[in-house]
C-alpha cells in the first residue's frame, strides 16, 4: 500500500544542514495499523508528512498503490490526497463551525447532492459514536470528542489510508484507549491501513501489527511489534520499553542498597525476559519444583501484544548454587532471557 525509497528531508539553516528524515525505506502492507515510534527530534511527524507530501521530500521516491506521489503533477497530487485521510495532535477544528458542518467541510468540491452530504456525514457520526453532537461547536467538546470530530472529517472522502500524527498525545490515558479501540475498528471494519506517530510505547503495543524505530531521522529497528520488543537490539528500543516497564526499577534499588536487595548467602537476583511467545508456561513453577529452588518474584510485568503475552521478572531465588545454576541453563533452554543482577551463591 506505501512503499518509502530511501526517503531523506533536508533544512537549511545559517550553519549546516540538517537531516530530518536520512534515508529511510519502509513497506507498509495494505490493512496494517504500522507504527512510528521516536522520542520527539526523531524526524517521526517530517516522515509522515511525506507520504501524503506536505512535506516534499528532498530526496526519495513515495509510492501509495504503485502511484509514485512524488511524481505527480499538482492537479494530479491533489485528487490522490483524498484517499489519504490525516488527523493530528490538536485536531485542527473548525472553531466557528459546528460538529457537523466539520465533517461535511471536505466534501464541499465532491459533487455530491446536499442530501447525500448529510446522509454521508449523519453515517460518519454514527461510526465515531457522536449522533447527539452534530449541532455542537468545538469549544462544547471533550478532548475526546474533538478527536472523534477530526476522524470523521478524514474519512469523509473514503481514505484507503489514515495518517495519525501523535493523535492521542494530548488526551488523558482512558480517552487514548478509546481513540485506539476506534482506530482498530476503523481498520477492521473499512479496511484501513493505519499509519501511527507516536512518542508513546503503550499506543505501539496497544494496536499495531508492525512498527518502526526512529532515531536522528534514521530508522534503527523495524519489524513485527511483538519481535521487536521481545529481543531489541538497539538501546533506544530499550528505553521505549523502560518507559512502561517497571522491570528496570531493580538496578535502582540496588545502587540505593534498599533492603530488599540485601541477599543472604545462597541467593542471587534474577531477571528473566521472555523473548517467545511462551510466557504462558508456568517456567517458575517447573523450576522450583525441578530443581529444588525458592523463587521470590519481586517484580513481574506481563501484557499483552497483540493476542500474544510478552512479558519478564525479576526474582530473588534461593537454593543450592548448582541447583540454581541447572535452573538457570534450563530457562535458557527455553530462550528466556536471563540475567544475573546481583549474586551471592558464593558467600559462605
Amino acid at each position: 500500500m506505501i512503499v518509502l525509497e530511501n526517503i531523506s528531508k533536508t533544512f537549511d539553516t545559517e550553519k549546516q544542514t540538517v537531516y530530518a528524515v536520512n534515508n529511510v525505506s519502509l513497506t507498509i502492507q495494505q490493512g496494517e495499523i504500522y507504527g512510528i515510534i521516536g522520542f520527539s527530534g526523531a524526524g517521526k511527524s517530517t516522515l509522515v508528512r511525506c507520504i501524503n507530501l506536505l512535506e516534499v521530500p528532498t530526496s526519495g521516491k513515495v509510492f501509495v498503490n504503485d502511484t509514485e506521489l512524488t511524481g505527480l503533477s499538482e492537479k494530479e497530487l491533489r485528487k490522490a490526497r483524498k484517499k489519504i485521510g490525516m488527523i493530528f495532535q490538536q485536531f485542527n477544528l473548525f472553531a466557528s463551525r459546528t460538529v457537523f458542518q466539520n465533517i461535511a467541510y471536505p466534501l464541499k468540491s465532491s459533487g455530491l447532492t446536499k442530501s447525500e452530504i448529510r446522509a454521508k456525514v449523519y453515517s460518519l457520526l454514527d461510526l465515531v459514536d457522536l449522533k447527539d453532537k452534530e449541532t455542537a461547536y468545538p469549544s462544547q467538546l471533550s478532548g475526546g470528542q474533538k478527536q472523534r470530530v477530526a476522524i470523521a472529517r478524514a474519512l469523509a472522502n473514503d481514505p484507503q489510508i489514515l495518517l495519525c500524527d501523535e493523535a492521542t498525545s494530548a488526551l488523558d490515558p482512558q480517552t487514548t484507549l478509546s481513540i485506539l479501540k476506534l482506530l482498530k475498528k476503523l481498520n477492521q471494519e473499512l479496511g484501513l491501513t493505519i499509519v501511527i506517530i507516536t512518542h508513546e510505547m503503550q499506543v505501539v503495543k496497544e494496536i499495531c501489527d508492525k512498527v518502526a524505530v526512529m532515531e536522528k531521522g534514521s530508522v534503527v529497528e523495524k519489524g513485527d511489534v511483538f519481535s521487536v520488543f521481545a529481543t531489541a537490539k538497539q538501546k533506544i528500543t530499550q528505553d521505549f520499553i523502560d518507559t512502561t516497564s517497571n522491570l528496570s526499577k531493580i538496578y535502582s534499588l540496588i545502587e540505593e542498597e534498599a533492603p530488599i536487595t540485601n541477599l543472604k548467602a545462597g541467593q542471587c537476583i534474577l531477571k528473566l525476559k521472555y523473548l517467545e511467545r511462551n510466557v504462558s508456561e508456568a517456567l517458575i513453577s517447573q523450576i522450583s519444583r525441578q530443581f529444588h529452588i525458592d523463587a521470590n518474584i519481586i517484580f513481574g510485568n506481563i501484557e499483552l501484544i497483540g493476542e500474544e503475552p510478552l512479558g519478564g521478572l525479576v526474582a530473588i531465588i534461593s537454593g543450592e548454587k548448582q541447583n540454581i545454576d541447572e535452573a538457570i541453563s534450563y530457562l535458557q533452554s527455553k530462550n528466556v532471557g536471563v540475567e544475573v543482577i546481583l549474586d551471592a551463591r558464593t558467600l559462605t
